[in-house]
């Protein structure tokens, strides 16, 4: 029994090896969230077994947990470089399968349609408004900015506020709102699906989001000019790092221990 105890230790550690290996390749990653990894004890007995009696047989991966502690925010200058400065993730939504994702990297960019897009094509969601700014839908949808406005003057550059309005600037000195950001919550982020890219899908365990606007009850307000960077810390992950590297050779070193006794056991001589 003992092989299959500590077998199971050596495949746990490895586990805790792998999530922390990804959490240290991802440091350098815009809107990454660390993962950690959560074990539970297995114990075997019977409802005939003497409670003083039951013995422990090993571990389990009982989760991987993610961590959605906001990371810290480095400025960019770019105007459409955003920052949810509190709760909420940001709503895109692909333009080829038409799933909604949403995301904590605010690194989005004009494309050549006038779509507000991150690098991977995903297109930013938003309440629609009228040209001051107020909210006149409850309904995210993709935010477009038109190449000239009412009066045929070229678009000249974007703005987005605090409170999320985003605003277009033209050459004649007028500016339209085109929308105000649709920031996403749940009511257990945990359940998130990851789906690479510093992005997340909703799932049965999370919820469906609730969207909202931003700067407004506990939705963060928008930073305009930055980027959130990954949460992790590799001081701390590699103290981790060091840890299953320990608990790995432990786990190794009882079964080599396990092995010699066995090979005893199987020499003895009347």
């Amino acid at each position: 029994m003992s092989f299959y105890t500590s077998l199971n230790g050596l495949k746990n550690a490895q586990t805790d090896l792998g999530v922390i290996s990804n959490n240290i390749a991802n440091a350098e990653t815009n809107g990454f969230k660390k993962s950690s990894v959560a074990f539970a004890d297995i114990v075997a007995g019977s409802a005939f077994t003497n409670p003083k009696l039951i013995l422990g047989i090993g571990a389990t991966v009982e989760a991987i947990n993610q961590n959605f502690a906001q990371g810290p925010v480095e400025q960019t200058g770019a105007a459409l470089d955003l920052v949810v400065n509190g709760d909420g993730f940001f709503t895109t939504r692909s333009a080829v399968s038409g799933d909604t994702l949403f995301t904590r990297n605010g690194s989005f960019e004009i494309d050549e349609n006038g779509f507000l897009v991150r690098g991977n094509g995903n297109r930013l969601q938003v309440f629609p408004t009228d040209a001051a700014g107020a909210v006149t839908g409850t309904t995210p949808q993709s935010v477009q900015i038109p190449a000239t406005n009412a009066g045929g003057a070229q678009f000249a550059g974007v703005t987005v506020g605090k409170n999320g309005v985003i605003t277009a600037s033209y050459a004649d000195g007028t500016n339209l709102a085109v929308g105000k950001l649709a920031l996403a919550t749940f009511l257990a982020p945990g359940g998130l699906r990851q789906e690479g890219s510093a992005n997340w899908t909703a799932t049965g365990i999370s919820g469906a989001p609730t969207f909202g606007e931003p700067d407004s009850g506990f939705y963060g307000g928008i930073l305009s000019g930055a980027l959130e960077r990954s949460n992790v810390d590799l001081s701390e992950e590699m103290v981790g790092l060091i840890t299953a590297q320990r608990n790995f050779q432990a786990n190794a070193k009882a079964i080599d221990t396990a092995t010699q006794i066995s090979q005893t056991i199987i020499n003895l001589r009347t």
